[in-house]
């Protein structure tokens, strides 16, 4: 299966994600294989582009539950050991489809580029897929998964004050204004948790219930958006406002922040912004 066989709208999303890829290589969040994406593409899927797919499937997949609710859903997936470098350059080559089964238990893949494929996709499609659900039976915009490494906000959660999610996010709001305007709701935390596993999967959607952005302590952040660039926005504004804390730091001095009065004036913005 080519690109070239795809419609103008899963063309679009490819190209993205492949854009977003870069973004994460140079911002130093993408070492070596690390990150993954996912984007729901249900409604761009005609009815003729199935009928040229499905022949070329893999065979099913398991998964380890079942999502009923994404029954035959197709999904834009990276693939598990590429590089967001390579991803930039070959999507083709570095990211794939998937097809969730009609009972929801299982999946099949689908080629970018050669009729071959040798990939598979991201070790956290059970995390990416918990959230996807979520979002369909909530009748949510938001289509994108984004997780990545962002420096910032992992050093964040090396420091044990900023272990929760209270004071991690006056921090954050507080280095810098737009922060609030652009996460209002905040981050949300999460302790440690194996990565990978259905645990972190579960621990992480309900943290989506109240936030659009999750910081995995030591680890790195997940966040929501309709498309890969909104969710990129939301953690790139939260690192960037750990970055100010660092800096000031580093100049050897306590950061001030914004006073609560500050922050609840700017909270009241934000609802005027996004309203």
């Amino acid at each position: 299966m080519s690109v070239n066989t795809f419609n103008k709208e899963i063309n679009r999303r490819i190209s993205e994600v492949a854009e977003l890829g870069k973004y994460l290589w140079q911002k130093g969040w993408a070492e070596r294989n690390a990150g993954n994406i996912s984007v729901n593409i249900q409604e761009y899927m005609t009815d003729e582009l199935r009928e040229k797919l499905l022949p070329t499937a893999t065979s099913v997949l398991p998964l380890d539950r079942a999502y009923p609710s994404l029954a035959g859903f197709f999904f834009l997936v990276t693939g598990t050991g590429k590089r967001m470098r390579d991803l930039a350059l070959d999507p083709e080559h570095n990211s794939l489809m998937i097809r969730v089964t009609d009972a929801g238990d299982g999946y099949q893949m689908f080629s970018l580029g050669e009729l071959v494929l040798n990939i598979h996709p991201t070790s956290e499609l059970p995390t990416h897929l918990a959230i996807h659900e979520y979002l369909v039976l909530k009748g949510a915009k938001e289509k994108t998964v984004v997780h990545t490494h962002p420096n910032e906000l992992i050093s964040i959660t090396q420091i044990r004050k900023f272990c929760n999610e209270e004071a991690l996010n006056h921090l954050l709001w507080g280095m810098h204004p737009e922060t609030m305007v652009i996460v209002p709701d905040g981050a949300g935390f999460l302790p440690y948790m194996l990565p990978g596993s259905q645990d972190i999967a579960d621990a992480t959607l309900k943290k989506f219930a109240f936030h659009k952005v999750i910081i995995w302590e030591k680890h790195g952040s997940f966040a929501i958006g309709r498309d890969v660039f909104e969710a990129f926005d939301l953690i790139d504004t939260l690192a960037k406002s750990a970055q100010i804390y660092f800096q000031c730091k580093s100049a050897g001095f306590e950061p001030e922040g914004l006073s609560q009065e500050k922050i609840a004036e700017l909270k009241e913005l934000s609802a005027k912004f996004l309203a």
